[in-house]
């Protein structure tokens, strides 16, 4: 696949310079996962002559242009442009005329070494938990009594690069009551936060220790220096500690409607630890990055690492292969998702507007050209003409494809 958008606008400094650069001392000096290693070995090559590409003429100045293929990985910052857009057309066919509101699940910080240890369980865990929690309550009588749907997306990144697990959840205004009625929710309130915090807590705990019971956690030997508790020797008192603390659930105000909900899900919805147009520089001795202060009033401030530790950081949030990041739940969950869309319009007596042909599959400008107003074929030279492809590169890997997941 070939992201011509991508390549016009390079920034000076990308994350695939730095791998280029000290990715092989790194893999070298270190002991990666399979995984990392493959993310490592794709982010270098992607958009170079070694995954090969197309020669392409714009139809009106003849200038020539080479676009090299992409990576397609996921956690590369230059391969998510695409997918996103396609993710987003099938989103924009689910739409509701009801508020979204938009609720963040936060794991205490203490909890970060345990989950480096067990990735895979410990995310599917959040992500249970969160929608565990907003089901509880919608399904209360005193509230929605009925079912809820969400989305959940997860993060496991802060703006520094350090670890900061958390799910970003997407949830519809209103309850299906037993598969035929359509409850409402405020449309400026959901849930209280400080039972949603409350709720999630205890459910993400009950689950850890069920996962510990049944010997399903990897155990590090680390100091958490929160507690000043060992993990591996004081397990149960570490939790009895978790449930002591608030835990951070994060309400924001609902989308103003579904243009505000789908520009946040473009922008969100494929993020990765760090995008291109946040590195400053790189070198020998140091990588140097923008971040946002979230503790400081939002403040943008620069920081600057050695490769190694900038490295370090960014790997750590490489998800387990075949992790899904995105997860629906409820009247939203893929199985009945189509069913319970219809169902809930038709109780909105909402209709809206069918595309011509449903069925048929728009190709990659077009798609493009309609999510982002980018057209991916339009000449940079001349900015009147558009590419066509006249020569294939071939990849000096052959046929041989990166892992995407």
């Amino acid at each position: 696949m070939c992201d011509r958008e991508s390549n016009r606008d390079k920034s000076s400094v990308e994350l695939g310079d730095i791998f280029r650069l000290h990715g092989q001392t790194y893999s070298q000096n270190n002991i990666l996962t399979p995984q990392q290693h493959r993310v490592i070995n794709a982010i270098s090559n992607c958009r170079t002559s070694a995954l090969g590409g197309h020669i392409e003429q714009c139809d009106h100045c003849n200038d020539i242009h080479i676009s090299y293929n992409s990576c397609r990985n996921r956690h590369c910052p230059k391969c998510q442009s695409l997918k996103t857009a396609k993710w987003l057309e099938d989103r924009k066919q689910e739409l509701l005329p009801v508020p979204y509101f938009h609720v963040v699940f936060t794991l205490p910080h203490e909890l970060n070494i345990l989950v480096l240890y067990n990735k895979k369980e410990l995310y599917s865990c959040l992500l249970q938990s969160a929608w565990e929690t907003i089901k509880k309550l919608g399904q209360d009588p005193k509230r929605l009594g009925g079912l809820m749907g969400m989305m959940a997306i997860l993060h496991t990144w802060g703006q520094n690069l350090s670890e900061h697990n958390h799910a970003h959840c997407i949830v519809p205004g209103g309850a299906l009551v037993d598969g035929k009625k359509w409850r409402p929710s405020k449309s400026n309130y959901l849930f209280p936060v400080k039972a949603m915090s409350q709720i999630f807590r205890g459910i993400f705990i009950s689950s850890l220790r069920s996962l510990y019971k049944n010997k399903q956690l990897a155990i590090p030997n680390d100091l958490n220096t929160k507690t000043d508790l060992s993990i591996k020797k004081n397990f149960d008192a570490v939790l009895d500690s978790l449930m002591k603390k608030p835990w951070v659930v994060y309400a924001k105000e609902p989308f103003a409607g579904p243009e505000k909900l789908l520009d946040y899900l473009g922008r969100y919805v494929n993020k990765i630890a760090i995008s291109n147009n946040r590195i400053l520089s790189c070198d020998e001795k140091s990588v140097t990055f923008k971040w946002r202060d979230y503790s400081d009033n939002n403040k943008v401030k620069i920081m600057k690492l050695k490769p190694e530790e900038f490295i370090r950081r960014f790997l750590r949030h490489v998800v387990p292969s075949g992790f899904m990041r995105i997860r629906f739940f409820g009247f939203l969950a893929n199985a009945v998702k189509k069913g319970n869309i219809a169902i809930i319009r038709q109780l909105l007596s909402y209709h809206p507007s069918v595309n011509e042909d449903p069925g048929r599959k728009k190709d990659v400008q077009t798609l493009m050209l309609e999510l982002t107003g980018i057209d991916i074929t339009l000449c940079p030279k001349c900015k009147k003409g558009h590419l066509h492809t006249i020569q294939e590169i071939q990849s000096k890997f052959g046929n041989t494809k990166f892992d995407t997941s």
